[in-house]
C-alpha cells in the first residue's frame, strides 16, 4: 500500500511538472504573439509617402489649392505618425 501512495505522488508530481511546461509554453507563445506587431496595424508607409508626393507635385504645379494642400498634406502626416491631431 506504501508503494501505491508512492507511485501515485509520483504520477502527481509528473502532472504538475506538466502541467507548469505547458504553461511556460502558453505563455511564451502569447509574448511573442504580442510582440509581433500585426502588419495590418501599421500603416502603409510607402503608399502614404507616394500619395504625398503626388499631392505635393500637383500642388508645386499649381493644380492644388493651399488651404487643400494643407489639409491633405495633415492628413498623411498623422496616419505617418508625424504630426498629432491637433496640429493644423
Amino acid at each position: 500500500m506504501a508503494r501505491r501512495g508512492a507511485q501515485e505522488m509520483a504520477k502527481r508530481a509528473r502532472e504538475r511538472a506538466r502541467q507548469k511546461r505547458q504553461e511556460a509554453k502558453r505563455e511564451r507563445r502569447q509574448s511573442a504573439s504580442a510582440d509581433a506587431a500585426d502588419p495590418t496595424d501599421a500603416p502603409d508607409e510607402a503608399g502614404l509617402m507616394e500619395e504625398f508626393r503626388v499631392l505635393s507635385e500637383r500642388h508645386a504645379a499649381g493644380l492644388l489649392a493651399g488651404d487643400l494642400y494643407t489639409k491633405e498634406r495633415h492628413r498623411i502626416f498623422v496616419e505617418l505618425g508625424i504630426e498629432s491631431e491637433e496640429a493644423d
